[in-house]
């Protein structure tokens, strides 16, 4: 019976003793069709780590190294990350803050910390410019904007998404490099009306927001590099279904226990609600 249902001998003594039996065990050819599967489904975007608690989490078990040498036999890999290109432009004379944060980018609760920053994505009708807000708690996408042109509108537009989907209390730090749209007095009028504390990165010093500069770096490597976008709104499709449909919701997050963001901050709060409820 195992042998026609493809099960190990072991797996089956297991389930009889009180195991589990929506963990299923899979010989090396189904296993690697799983593996494969995933891959597509995520574009590619996970390595071995994500991948094996993906598959963990849908009820087949396996080591790791029985995955790793089936990705190596068949040449399934992550795709490889490129180098992060500066593209901030603090060539200008408006008032720059000071840094504030000094890369704590710990916060031990959600809406302490905000870090932002600007990416440029080319398609074949021109360029989009991307500004984005994480929560540095769950890493959480917050706030986004996606626009033709590098004016002051796109990161206030990024900001304002943010604040309204978290309506923070006044205090919180928001973060970024000296570029003339984050030092602008549109912008910096829209921090002091939402009660925000405004913190730049120094002077040629990508260190001091590398956490968001690596968020483009995973979002380039998972998303665009090797693609070809034939129209700006193809972009923008292609947007808005990775942060808000993957990246938020469904992307395991090695610094968040391998969870999503989304999951992470709900735990969190589920975790809060039940300390209040014992007080």
């Amino acid at each position: 019976m195992c042998a026609v249902l493809a099960v190990s001998l072991s797996g089956y003594r297991a389930w009889k003793r009180g195991g589990h039996p929506e963990r299923r065990w899979l010989t090396d050819p189904q296993m690697l069709v799983l593996i494969q599967s995933i891959h597509a489904e995520f574009k590619g975007a996970y390595g071995r780590p994500r991948l094996v608690r993906e598959r963990r989490s849908r009820g087949f078990p396996a080591s790791k190294t029985r995955v790793e040498r089936l990705m190596r036999e068949h040449g399934i890999r992550a795709r490889h990350k490129r180098r992060y290109k500066v593209t901030t432009d603090s060539k200008h004379t408006l008032p720059v803050a000071d840094n504030r944060l000094k890369r704590d980018f710990a916060p031990v609760a959600p809406n302490q910390v905000w870090t932002a920053d600007i990416t440029y994505l080319w398609t074949d009708d021109g360029w989009l410019y991307l500004a984005i807000v994480l929560d540095r708690f769950n890493r959480e996408v917050v706030g986004w904007s996606l626009k033709p042109r590098l004016t002051a509108d796109l990161v206030t537009d990024a900001l304002t998404m943010a604040w309204f989907r978290r309506q923070p209390a006044p205090g919180l730090i928001h973060h970024s490099d000296r570029g003339r749209q984050y030092a602008s007095h549109a912008f910096q009028d829209k921090l002091r009306e939402d009660g925000m504390v405004c913190s730049m990165s120094r002077k040629g010093n990508g260190w001091d927001n590398a956490p968001t500069e690596s968020w483009f770096n995973s979002f380039k490597n998972e998303r665009v590099f090797g693609e070809r976008f034939a129209t700006r709104e193809a972009m923008t499709t292609m947007m808005f279904e990775y942060i808000e449909v993957f990246y938020n919701r469904k992307r395991r997050h090695s610094t968040l226990g391998y969870t999503s963001p989304v999951r992470f901050l709900n735990d969190w709060r589920s975790k809060q609600q039940d300390q209040k409820q014992v007080a």
